[in-house]
């Protein structure tokens, strides 16, 4: 079934009532090739491309409750490739290049809106710093514009400019960044893969791995044990419990972030915003509310619901930077559950077992690499090789110290990432 403006005006007229489902849900079978664990964002993109690039189609995908109802459905939906270091960089921008042509790809309106992001900086040192990662941006390929105060009050008037601690000296704007539908991404990808012929099979708990002799050889479930010569863990906030299942402790701390949005208004916010000094960004969805976040809540917890301590630390840093804001009533926020590694960074390897894979850490930036994530685990999956632009993320450079990018500049210190 095919999208396209002649069948939406016809399905309008006729009362919708010709869609049919968007993906099969059949019966899990005894054995397939390849088994992925999370029915999130990752785990739906890695089924994708296994199918689109590399063939695999005796795929199932698990998911213990319903598909897209973790961490891809509780984002703030920001899209960018505007980071500094190598490895993170390259990986970032091959993430972007694939947001671009995803609804093509797919066939589906993720809803994808490259209005630009804007990170405010709010020091001499901070401008510096931007300046630097701009060049770094530039010079992998990607666009960047280092925008003065003047600049920044001209396009974005409403902030809070003459804020005596946090004064705005300019920004670094990246007009390829955006947002997009996170709900429609990962239905996009189920519709994508059930198309090509992955089983998604909802309802679906892992309840342990199955290894013999140093080689993962399938799984057990809630709906019966499952074979496969391949699984890959893709589990986000839960990645530590789930490697717990196959002997292994992962260098994952996992907590909470939340994220909010007020009633519905009037256009009025054109790009992201980040607050430089507040860890605070906002943007405006389709609907007219205000989509906002900030910092962690900086304790371990796997609930998807966050602290009232963090819900005023945000609404503060919301006020500091644009007081207009305070005139807007929230509706709801809600709570995802963030994988955290030590320098910030996520990792897409070998497990050590043979035939188990791990996709996880993905911190603060696992939506924005939901395309170049799931090209690179089933890439390195198909080929026992891993893609070029997810090469650094190696699971031993924590055992090592050789290749941490701490993006972040925080230290070896998961509750700073």
């Amino acid at each position: 079934m095919r999208f396209s403006a002649l069948r939406i005006l016809k399905e309008g007229l006729t009362g919708n009532a010709g869609w049919g489902p968007h993906w099969r849900s059949p019966e899990p079978k005894r054995e397939y090739d390849v088994i992925i664990i999370g029915g999130g964002g990752h785990g739906l993109s890695t089924a994708y491309y296994l199918a689109k690039n590399h063939g695999i189609t005796n795929v199932a995908v698990l998911e213990r409750g319903y598909l897209g109802g973790g961490n891809v459905g509780r984002n703030t939906t920001i899209v960018r490739a505007n980071y500094f270091l190598e490895g993170n960089s390259q990986f970032y921008s091959h993430s972007l290049k694939l947001w671009e042509g995803l609804e093509q790809d797919l066939n589906y309106n993720v809803m994808l809106s490259q209005r630009g992001q804007l990170m405010l900086c709010h020091s001499d040192g901070q401008r510096d710093a931007y300046a630097r990662r701009g060049n770094a941006i530039v010079n992998q390929g990607d666009d960047a514009e280092l925008w003065s105060a003047e600049k920044v009050r001209e396009e974005i008037p409403y902030l809070d400019f003459d804020n005596t601690r946090f004064p705005i000296y300019g920004g670094l704007m990246q007009r390829r960044a955006g947002s997009a539908r996170h709900d429609a991404v990962a239905w996009g990808y189920a519709r994508g893969a059930s198309d090509r012929g992955v089983d998604l099979i909802q309802q679906c708990e892992v309840t342990g791995i199955d290894i013999e002799n140093g080689r993962v050889t399938g799984v057990q479930t809630t709906r019966g044990p499952i074979r496969a010569g391949k699984v890959a863990q893709v589990v986000a906030g839960r990645s530590s419990q789930v490697a717990a299942m196959a002997g292994m402790r992962l260098p994952i701390e996992s907590t909470v972030l939340q994220a909010f949005v007020t009633e519905g208004l009037k256009p009025c916010i054109d790009h992201v915003i980040s607050f430089g000094m507040g860890h605070f960004y906002i943007s405006q969805s389709d609907k007219g509310g205000l989509v906002f976040g900030g910092d962690i809540d900086f304790y371990a917890s796997y609930a998807q619901r966050g602290n009232l301590p963090m819900k005023e630390h945000v609404m503060e840093a919301a006020m500091t930077l644009m007081p207009v804001i305070g005139k807007a009533r929230v509706l709801r926020s809600w709570g995802g559950i963030m994988d955290m590694t030590p320098d910030g960074s996520p990792i897409i390897d070998h497990s050590g077992i043979e035939g188990y894979y791990i996709n996880a850490g993905w911190c603060y930036g696992g939506f924005k690499a939901v395309p170049g994530s799931g090209y690179a685990l089933a890439h390195l999956m198909a080929t026992g090789q891993p893609h070029d632009s997810a090469a650094a993320f190696r699971l031993d450079r924590f055992r090592t110290g050789r290749g941490l990018m701490d993006e972040e500049g925080t230290g070896a210190q998961h509750n700073l990432h």
